[in-house]
C-alpha cells in the first residue's frame, strides 16, 4: 500500500507530507483545488512523462517521494533484485523533474531509469481516471486478470513447463539439421580434408620426435667424430675391457689369501666391466644410426614439413592433426548417418507439441469456464452502478501458433456493450468517462480477491452519477477498500460518507499573490462539515448537516 506522499514545487504544491491508511479513503475539494494536481504527482513518481510544467513557478525543481509498504513476497520485490537494486523494506520511489525539464530517478535512493519507475509503478498502483486508463483498460491484462480469477496455477504451470520442454526440443531439433545443412554443404571439403589426413597419417607427438631425430641427423659428422673418438678410448691400444680382465685375472690369484677383503672389489670391477660393455654396445648403436640412409635427413625434413603445411592450412598446431582427422571422420559420419537422429528429434519435438497443445487445451476449457463464472459475477455489478442497460462479456480466442506462449494458445479480452443492441467491443474504447470507471469498479470488486496491486486510485469514478447509484459506487468501494487500498477522488458525498478515512484538499492563498494547496485529514465535525458542503453547496444549512450526519450513519451501518 502506498504508506506516504511527500510533494515538493509541483504547480500548486510547494509543501505537501500525507500519511495514507490502509482501507478506502476520500479525497474531496472544490473544483480547482488541487485534487489532479495531487494524482499528477504520484503518477510522476509512478513514471509518467516527466513535464517542466509541473515545476512550481519560482522553484528550480519538482520532487515526489513515494514510499509503499508491501509483502515480503510480492512480485516488485522479485523485479528490484532482478535489477541489482535493494529490495528490502520500504519500496521508496523518488522522482525529481528540474525547471530546464531534465530529471532524475530513485528506487531505495539508487538511481534508477523512468522505464523501470514504470514497472515499478505498474505493479504497485492502479490508476483509473477520467482521461487516461490504466490496468484493466489495457488489454495485455485481461488473461492474467481471469486466470488469477479462476484459480487454475496448476493448469498454467503445465502448460508453461511444456511449453519450455516443446521449445528446447525444437531448438534441439533444428539445430541438428542445421548442423547437417552444413556438413553437406562442407562435405567434399571434408572429405578432400580427410584423405589428405589419412595419407600423411600424422601420429600424436610425431612433430617432437622428428624434431629430435633432424637435430641428430644435421650434426652428423661432429657427432661421428666425436664418437670414433670415445670408441678409441674405450676400445684403443690398451681396450679399457682388458684392462679391467687383466685387473680382475690379479686379483683372482690373490683373493682367497685376502680373507674376503677383496670381494667388494671385485664386484666393482664386474660391474665395470658390465657398464664398459653397455657404453660400447650403445656407442656403436648410435653409430650405426648416423652411419645409416644418408638421405634419412631429407626424408625427416620431408615428412616435418609436411605436417606443419598442413596444420597451417587447418590453423591447427601439428600435435592437433590427429584429433582434426577424427573430428572431420565424425563431421562425415554424422551426415551418413543424420537420418536417423534427424527422425529422433523431429519425433521428440512432435511429442513435446502434442503435449503441449493437450494441456493448452485444458486450460483453454479452464478459462471458459471461468469466463462464464466472471461474466455472471460482473453482471450484477452492473445494475447498481446505472449500467443495468450495459453487458460485459469475455471474449476468448484462439491465438495462431506463431502467438502460443508459456501461458497457453488464447487471447482474452473483456468487452461491452452500454446501449442495448450495440455490438460489444473493447472495454477501453466503448466505455467513456464515467462509465469505464464503474465497469472498472465492478470489475475490481469481483477481481479484487484474485490478485491486484496492492493500491487502486479512481479518479471521479462517480461522474454522471448521483442518488442510489452514488451510494451503489461507495458501497462497492468500501467493500474493495477491505482488501486492496483505496483512494477516490470524488465529489459525491453519498461515496465520500462510505470513506473509512477522508482528506479535503483545499487551496489556500498566502500573503498578496502566492496560492497553495493543502491537504487535510478530517474526522468528526469537520468531516461533517465537508460532507454537507458537498450536499448543500457554498451555503452550508442544518438540514445539509443533518443529511450528512444520515449518510456517514448509513456508511457505518
Amino acid at each position: 500500500m502506498l504508506a506516504r506522499l511527500s510533494i515538493r514545487d509541483v504547480v500548486l504544491i510547494d509543501q505537501l507530507d500525507l500519511a495514507l491508511e490502509p482501507g478506502f479513503a476520500a479525497l474531496t475539494g472544490e473544483t480547482g483545488a488541487g485534487k489532479s494536481i495531487l494524482l499528477d504527482a504520484l503518477g510522476l513518481a509512478l513514471g509518467a512523462r516527466g513535464d517542466a510544467k509541473l515545476v512550481r513557478h519560482g522553484s528550480a525543481q519538482a520532487v515526489v517521494t513515494a514510499s509503499f509498504e508491501v509483502a515480503d513476497d510480492h512480485p516488485v520485490r522479485a523485479l528490484l533484485r532482478d535489477r541489482g537494486l535493494d529490495s528490502d523494506g520500504p519500496i521508496i520511489i523518488r522522482r525529481a523533474v528540474g525547471a530546464d525539464g531534465r530529471g532524475r530517478a530513485f528506487v531505495n535512493d539508487q538511481p534508477a531509469t523512468v522505464a523501470l519507475l514504470r514497472e515499478v509503478g505498474d505493479l504497485l498502483v492502479e490508476i483509473q481516471g477520467q482521461a487516461e486508463q490504466h490496468g484493466l483498460a489495457d488489454t495485455a491484462t485481461h488473461r492474467p486478470a481471469l486466470d488469477a480469477f479462476a484459480g487454475i496455477e496448476m493448469e498454467l504451470a503445465a502448460v508453461r513447463d511444456s511449453f519450455g520442454a516443446w521449445q528446447a526440443a525444437a531448438e534441439a531439433r533444428d539445430a541438428f539439421a542445421a548442423m547437417a545443412r552444413q556438413a553437406a554443404s562442407d562435405e567434399d571439403f571434408l572429405r578432400h580434408a580427410l584423405s589428405e589426413l589419412e595419407a600423411l597419417d600424422p601420429k600424436p607427438g610425431e612433430e617432437a620426435a622428428l624434431q629430435s631425430e633432424r637435430q641428430l641427423l644435421m650434426n652428423r659428422e661432429r657427432l661421428v667424430e666425436g664418437l670414433n673418438g670415445a670408441m678409441a678410448e674405450l676400445s684403443g691400444a690398451r681396450p679399457v675391457e682388458g684392462a679391467l680382465r687383466g685387473a680382475r685375472r690379479h686379483l683372482d690369484r690373490i683373493a682367497a689369501k685376502a680373507g674376503g677383503a677383496l670381494d667388494p672389489v671385485m664386484a666393482a670391477l664386474d660391474r665395470a666391466a658390465i657398464e664398459v660393455a653397455e657404453v660400447v654396445r650403445l656407442l656403436e648403436g648410435v653409430g650405426a644410426s648416423i652411419e645409416g640412409d644418408s638421405s634419412r635427413l631429407q626424408t625427416v625434413d620431408d615428412r616435418l614439413f609436411a605436417l606443419r603445411d598442413l596444420a597451417r592450412k587447418h590453423r591447427v598446431d601439428v600435435g592437433a592433426l590427429p584429433a582434426l582427422r577424427q573430428e572431420i571422420a565424425d563431421k562425415l559420419a554424422a551426415i551418413t548417418d543424420s537420418s536417423a537422429e534427424r527422425a529422433r528429434l523431429e519425433k521428440r519435438a512432435a511429442e513435446a507439441r502434442t503435449t503441449y497443445i493437450a494441456r493448452a487445451e485444458a486450460l483453454s476449457a479452464a478459462r471458459k469456464a471461468a469466463a462464464a463464472a466472471l461474466d455472471k459475477a460482473i453482471a450484477k455489478e452492473l445494475p447498481p452502478l446505472k449500467l443495468e442497460k450495459a453487458r460485459f462479456a469475455t471474449r476468448i480466442e484462439p491465438l495462431p501458433e506463431s502467438e502460443w506462449s508459456a501461458a497457453g494458445r488464447d487471447r482474452v479480452a473483456f468487452e461491452v456493450s452500454t446501449n442495448p443492441g450495440a455490438p460489444l467491443g473493447p472495454i477501453g474504447r466503448i466505455a467513456s468517462g464515467g462509465e469505464l470507471a464503474r465497469f472498472m469498479l465492478a470489475l475490481k470488486v469481483v477481481l479484487a480477491r484474485s490478485g491486484s496491486a496492492p493500491t487502486l486510485v479512481f479518479d471521479e469514478v462517480d461522474s454522471g452519477i448521483g442518488g442510489a447509484t452514488a451510494a451503489a459506487v461507495g458501497d462497492r468501494l468500501a467493500r474493495l477498500g477491505r482488501t486492496v487500498q483505496v483512494l477516490v477522488v470524488t465529489h459525491s458525498p453519498q461515496v465520500a460518507a462510505r470513506a473509512a478515512h477522508h482528506y479535503r484538499v483545499e487551496k489556500q492563498v498566502k500573503g498578496a499573490a502566492k496560492t497553495a494547496t493543502r491537504v487535510e485529514p478530517l474526522a468528526g465535525a469537520k468531516r461533517r462539515e465537508e460532507i454537507a458542503r458537498m450536499l448543500a453547496g457554498a451555503a452550508v444549512t442544518d438540514e445539509a448537516r443533518s443529511a450528512a450526519d444520515a449518510l456517514m450513519a448509513g456508511g457505518k451501518a
